[in-house]
């Protein structure tokens, strides 16, 4: 099995937070334990690229997450590089 770089990982995080998601969904959908998931995602949040939106809608009133808008095109920066990497 591979290990997925630190890159790879935070590309798995903002895009699973690209239209909104409790932690952990997204968690899941990036396919991070606990502690992985909480290192990274701490990281991102004090950098400003996902944070915390309300969410009227939901019955038991947790927190969701969205990429922000630095973090979109970090993630769409990143992206294109490994699509140049893997040429």
């Amino acid at each position: 099995m591979v290990r997925r770089s630190r890159t790879e990982v935070i590309v798995d995080i903002l895009g699973e937070a690209l239209r909104g998601a409790n932690k952990t969904r997204i968690m899941y959908r990036a396919n991070l334990n606990f502690l992985r998931f909480e290192r990274y995602f701490c990281e991102l949040l004090k950098s400003g690229l996902v944070e915390v939106v309300d969410n009227p809608g939901s019955e038991s009133g947790g927190v969701v997450y969205r990429t922000t808008e630095r973090g979109r095109e970090l993630l769409e920066t990143l992206r294109k590089a490994s699509e140049i990497i893997s040429l």
